[in-house]
């Protein structure tokens, strides 16, 4: 038993090339998928910050 964890941990090489390239993929598509959505939301917070800090002054 203890020969068995052992050799399935030591077999473990952590996140491979496929993988990486999967999540970029679905990131990506995410991204574009909602891209006015986020574009909306920046511009809304940077016009939030510009009136807020106009307010310092």
């Amino acid at each position: 038993m203890m020969e068995q964890l052992k050799a399935f941990l030591q077999e473990e090489d952590g996140i491979g090339v496929v993988e990486v390239i999967l999540i970029l993929v679905v990131l990506i598509a995410l991204v574009a998928i909602f891209k006015d959505r986020i574009t909306a939301l920046v511009q809304d917070i940077f016009r939030s910050i510009d009136k807020e800090a106009g307010k310092i002054y």
